[in-house]
């Protein structure tokens, strides 16, 4: 058996990124949320899958994070980890599940993680939520931090613009991130900050960390995979990289397959029994 091909079987875990990081290979993460795609990203090879909770957008069709449930976020889970044999798979905790109660975050990631099968929990936010942090990691959950555009909190914010460009806040940033790493996560989301920060950060920290508009100074980088492969064509940040077309290219199927019922050429006597 090839390096290349025992790489790509070998399980991902926890341990495996920390490596990955020590060695500097990149990691790859994407989001999924149901059993098919997720069964053809973990089937290429991917490092990660975060099932995130930009369901609550893409999915179901809200404008913010905030609306997606706990049981909903295990439903999809539920349904990824189905499909996968190889990444880890990240759960976000929902909005309203950990903040400011630390018994109620640890007894929702439990949940995620005994009806889900998930490996581990993401969640959102500093200082602010280091004793849920700690709480969870107690009871041998990982958590995954997230620092920068936290969507959660985009009411508090006002806006989905890039953070921490001021010098207060990029403090804050650093010093939330060792926070984090020194509570026990075991990686770092970074969410559209500026990239010469983004780097510091990695830098600074021995654990992993994971950029999404944070540049190619990071351990990492994971995309919503509705916007990487076209399916969404109404989102166009810069941090962005389209692989597909995908909605044009469903929608002239769909076009193409109402054209034939239409016409009565599908299905032909090759289709029927």
């Amino acid at each position: 058996m090839s390096t290349a091909k025992s790489q790509k079987e070998k399980k991902v875990t926890t341990h495996v990124l920390q490596e990955m990081k020590s060695r500097g290979e990149k990691i790859s993460m994407l989001t999924a949320y149901d059993f098919s795609m997720a069964r053809i990203v973990d089937a290429a090879g991917i490092d990660v899958i975060l099932v995130g909770d930009s369901a609550s957008n893409v999915m179901a069709g809200h404008e913010t994070t905030l609306p997606i449930t706990l049981d909903q976020m295990i439903y999809h889970a539920s349904s990824v980890v189905r499909a996968v044999s190889r990444c880890l798979v990240v759960v976000d905790l929902p909005f309203g599940t950990y903040q400011g109660n630390s018994k109620e975050a640890l007894t929702s990631a439990i949940r995620i993680m005994k009806e889900s099968g998930g490996h581990a929990v993401k969640m959102e936010g500093g200082d602010e939520i280091i004793e849920s942090v700690e709480r969870i990691l107690s009871a041998g959950i990982p958590v995954m931090g997230h620092l920068g555009l936290t969507p959660q909190s985009i009411y508090k914010f006002g806006t989905y613009v890039v953070r921490a460009k001021e010098d207060a806040e990029a403090k804050k940033l650093i010093e939330d991130a060792l926070a984090l790493e020194e509570a026990g996560c075991f990686a770092i989301v970074l969410e559209k900050i500026p990239f010469k920060l983004a780097k510091m950060v990695a830098d600074k920290v021995n654990i992993p960390v994971i950029g999404i508009g944070a540049g190619n100074g990071v351990d990492g980088q994971v995309l919503v995979i509705h916007d990487m492969l076209g399916i969404n064509n109404e989102f166009s940040p810069r941090f962005l990289r389209r692989y597909n077309d995908l909605y044009l290219g469903i929608k002239d199927s769909v076009e193409r397959y109402i054209t034939d019922v239409k016409s009565t050429d599908f299905p032909n006597e090759k289709e029927q029994y």
